[in-house]
């Protein structure tokens, strides 16, 4: 059985790797053209024998190495002290109240996905700071692109990377958890899952919404093993679609791989731009 004590710094210890790739960004990213480019200490070495595809080379090759290791490295480390927890979920007892790797607020902060963040967010600091050549400017727009991006990956892109698993189970009032975002959350019997969408069915499969029975004994505070019965007798299923714990490798080589591939981009990107930048 593990301790509660352990769940602030579980969370916490996912929030400073989730935290790492955006400061890479904002600091490390965005200031290491725009630096040079706002003082124009840039002009020194472009006059010199150096071109400007080395000198940018140099730049990203020394700092985007060292931004990618300090990532990997710490995401090891958080991912070795987390292990006997992970197993513990995994094996469905004595983590209660610990969110799984696969939830939302875990998935960015193990594997290889922190890696692959903190690539993309380098090279978009420093393909923003060519681009404004204000330092300030462009460490305030990397943290705002950065922020939009993860939403927008981890809510739209990332459950779409693997093909989900969708069970339909019938409520019964053993099975019944209670309500989540509106609607019915049942326990499939499944540990470490990634439950991305959930409908309720009546008896003929077709989607339904709960009778007033049910609503009238959840709102009142009855037990949800009790209020789910009300369901069972009426023959209600629920149809959930879920990422299973196996999905946790497949999820984590595919965004890191997308995340990686758009940090190539904005690369060549940089790239593009230093060489059509006037002194």
């Amino acid at each position: 059985m593990l301790s509660s004590s352990y769940d602030d710094l579980y969370l916490l210890g996912a929030l400073l790797v989730r935290t790492v790739p955006a400061v890479i960004g904002v600091f490390w990213g965005a200031p290491l053209v725009a630096r040079e480019l706002e003082a124009g200490t840039h002009r020194l070495a472009w006059n010199q024998s150096v071109t400007r595809s080395r000198w940018l080379a140099a730049k990203l090759g020394l700092v985007g190495l060292a931004a990618v290791a300090a990532a990997g490295l710490l995401t090891l480390a958080m991912s070795w002290w987390n292990a006997p927890i992970d197993q513990a979920i995994a094996s469905g007892g004595g983590a209660s109240g610990f969110p799984d790797r696969l939830s939302p607020t875990m998935f960015d902060s193990r594997g290889v996905v922190p890696i692959g963040w903190a690539a993309f967010a380098f090279t978009l600091g420093v393909a923003l700071g060519i681009v404004l050549r204000r330092t300030v400017l462009a460490m305030a727009t990397t943290l705002t692109v950065f922020a939009a991006a993860e939403g927008v990956i981890s809510a739209f892109v990332r459950p779409l990377l693997v093909a989900p698993d969708r069970i339909t189970v019938p409520i019964t009032a053993d099975n019944l958890e209670g309500l989540r975002n509106g609607g019915l959350s049942v326990d499939i019997g499944q540990h470490g899952t990634w439950v991305t969408a959930e409908q309720t069915l009546d008896a003929a499969g077709h989607p339904v919404s709960l009778p007033p029975a049910f609503t009238n004994c959840m709102q009142s505070g009855g037990d949800p093993h009790v209020c789910g019965g009300v369901l069972g007798k009426l023959g209600y299923q629920q149809e959930t679609t879920f990422h299973p714990a196996g999905h946790f490798w497949p999820l984590q080589w595919a965004e890191a791989g997308v995340l990686l591939a758009l940090a190539l981009v904005i690369t060549g990107l940089c790239f593009w731009l230093v060489r059509r930048q006037t002194a």
